[in-house]
């Protein structure tokens, strides 16, 4: 499987978040505590957006090395400041490792990220395609499971309600899977954005999803850890969603319910409960 993160609050060099933490995602693309796999080294990807352009295309840098010894993504994260970008680390479930198959993608505005898996993906995989929108499946270039299901959320509305699309797509993905003998078909968590709100899903056919993690409010860890300096300067909306925790830090981690999402937005932040629909 694989390992992300999400992060939107006042904008800071990526080398705060990618780097620094003690079990930051570079540590975690090395050593993963609650992976399936411990390493994943098979690509990685970043996404971000600068601080001027808020909701306009993101940048995408995206490579096929493992992320821990890449010299540019190096460069990048001690020279790009952003206030909301993605991160994530690739271990293959089966596809090929090249640059159109590492994580983020991305579509005009909006970007998309996923761990997980799509069960008996090559046999559902014709299926599933022919039910993207014939005017986005020109803009599919890889082999993943992962793209496809964001072609389907494209094609199922995102633009205009991210959750409601979302769900069609898990529901369709589990439709077609039991048409054809698939038991538990979908296994995600997945962060989704325009540029403006984040929205972090955790969902299951089997019930048992992999981990996900959203940060406390920053003046509830600002009060329990006054050391961290880098809180002093962030906001507090600034929230950050990760596959494992960077950090052991009681109080400031909570992880994401089975089966709901969270809104990462300006003002108050939401938690609902996520379903599919067929």
């Amino acid at each position: 499987m694989c390992r992300w993160l999400a992060y939107a609050g006042t904008p800071v060099l990526l080398d705060s978040i990618l780097y620094k933490p003690a079990h930051s995602l570079i540590d975690q693309s090395l050593h993963s505590r609650m992976g399936v796999e411990t390493t994943n080294g098979d690509g990685f990807g970043i996404g971000w957006y600068s601080q001027e352009s808020g909701s306009d295309t993101p940048a995408i840098v995206r490579d096929t090395g493992p992320a821990w010894n890449n010299r540019n993504l190096r460069e990048i994260a001690d020279h790009v400041r952003s206030p909301l970008f993605f991160a994530h680390v690739r271990a293959s479930t089966g596809t090929a490792i090249q640059q159109t198959n590492c994580h983020p993608f991305r579509h005009g505005r909006w970007m998309w990220m996923h761990n997980g898996a799509i069960t008996d993906f090559q046999r559902l995989r014709r299926d599933l395609c022919l039910a993207i929108d014939p005017a986005l499946f020109a803009c599919l270039e890889g082999s993943t499971d992962s793209e496809v299901m964001f072609f389907l959320a494209l094609t199922f509305g995102l633009d205009q309600d991210a959750p409601a699309a979302v769900a069609r797509m898990a529901g369709t993905v589990e439709r077609l899977g039991r048409e054809h003998g698939v038991e538990y078909p979908l296994q995600m968590t997945i962060a989704v954005t325009d540029g403006i709100r984040l929205w972090a899903f955790r969902y299951s056919s089997q019930g048992n999803s992999r981990s996900l993690f959203y940060s406390s409010r920053v003046d509830t860890v600002r009060a329990l850890h006054p050391d961290l300096t880098f809180l002093q300067g962030v906001s507090d909306e600034t929230r950050l969603v990760v596959s494992e925790p960077l950090a052991d830090l009681p109080g400031a981690w909570n992880e994401l319910p089975e089966s709901s999402y969270g809104i990462v937005q300006p003002g108050d932040d939401e938690l609902r409960p996520f379903a599919p629909v067929s």
